[in-house]
C-alpha cells in the first residue's frame, strides 16, 4: 500500500497528534546524527508551534501509511529581510525505520515544491550536512543544483561539519521591472 501525503493538521486535536509524530521522526536525527544542528530534540509542543508557523505561509506535509507517519517535509522562511520573501528553505525527514529508496522522500518533496510554487515562491534552498550522499542524490534528482559549501560551520558530535547549499527554481522570473505577486 502506498503512503498518503497530506498537509499537517492544524486543528488542535489533529495538530497534537501530527506534532508528536513529527517529533518522534525528528528526534533520532537530533540525538544521533549531525543532520540537524539542534542540541536536544524539540518537544511535540515546539513542533506544533513550528507546524502552525510554517504551514500558515509555506507548507508542512506528512507521509502516512496505515495511520503511521513515515516522514514529513516543510518549507520555511529563508531569511528575515523582505527581499527574500519569495525564497523558501525546504527540509525533508523520513522515520529511521521507514523503507528507503522507495520514492517516499521524492514524493514528499515533489508535493511540497508543488504547494510552494502554487503559493508564489520562486526559489527553494536546501542545506545538507555533509557527508550525506542519499540526501544530495535526492535533491539533485529533484532539480536542485549545488550553489556552495559552507565549510566547518556546525559543531556537533565532537566534530566540525560542512553544509552544502542547493537551490532549485520554483517559478519562472517575471518580466524585468514587474514585481512578482506576494507569496500566499
Amino acid at each position: 500500500m502506498a503512503a498518503t501525503i497530506r498537509p499537517a493538521h492544524l486543528d488542535p486535536a489533529g495538530l497534537a497528534s501530527d506534532a508528536a509524530a513529527c517529533a518522534a521522526v525528528y528526534a533520532p536525527y537530533v540525538t544521533g546524527t549531525a543532520t540537524s544542528f539542534e542540541d536536544a530534540p524539540p518537544s511535540a509542543a515546539e513542533l506544533a508551534h513550528r507546524i502552525e508557523a510554517y504551514a500558515a505561509r509555506h507548507a508542512w506535509l506528512l507521509a502516512e501509511q496505515d495511520g503511521a507517519v513515515l516522514g514529513y517535509a516543510y518549507g520555511s522562511p529563508y531569511r528575515p529581510r523582505p527581499a527574500y520573501r519569495w525564497t523558501t528553505e525546504v527540509s525533508v525527514y523520513l522515520a529511521v525505520d521507514a523503507p528507503r529508496r522507495t520514492g517516499l522522500g521524492r514524493a514528499l518533496y515533489a508535493a511540497l515544491l508543488e504547494r510552494l510554487t502554487a503559493r508564489g515562491y520562486r526559489t527553494a534552498i536546501a542545506g545538507i550536512t555533509l557527508p550525506n550522499d542519499a540526501s544530495v542524490g535526492l535533491h539533485r534528482a529533484l532539480g536542485f543544483r549545488e550553489i556552495g559549501v559552507e565549510q566547518g560551520v556546525g559543531w556537533k558530535l565532537g566534530a566540525w561539519h560542512d553544509v552544502m547549499r542547493l537551490q532549485r527554481p520554483l517559478a519562472r522570473d517575471a518580466a524585468a521591472g514587474d514585481p512578482p505577486p506576494e507569496p500566499a
